[in-house]
């Protein structure tokens, strides 16, 4: 299997980057959830979440590994905040 289908090249791709820079203090990159929704769209035979939400956590939870923002957050904040429903409007 190529690594290009990897969930977290699909993720540098939707935000234009080859490499991220890994700081969590410093982190610069953000991804917003439409561009999380598009990893989704490619990766949605391999995720397990029952719905668009659970999925997107799914990619969210990459962005943790990879220190990556979601909305201008942590991506575990963003993670927590999607279980709360504060981004119901983008899974309707």
């Amino acid at each position: 299997m190529s690594a290009r289908n990897e969930t977290p090249h699909l993720i540098l791709q939707q935000l234009g980057q080859k490499k991220c820079n890994g700081s969590k203090e410093n982190a610069t990159e953000n991804i917003t959830i439409d561009q999380i929704k598009a990893v989704v769209s490619k990766q949605e035979a391999k995720l397990t979440g029952s719905d668009l939400s659970a999925m997107c956590r799914e990619i969210m939870g990459t962005c943790v590994a990879m220190r990556i923002k979601v909305e201008g957050m942590d991506a575990k904040e963003a993670i927590q905040a999607t279980k709360e429903g504060r981004f119901n409007e983008h899974f309707a």
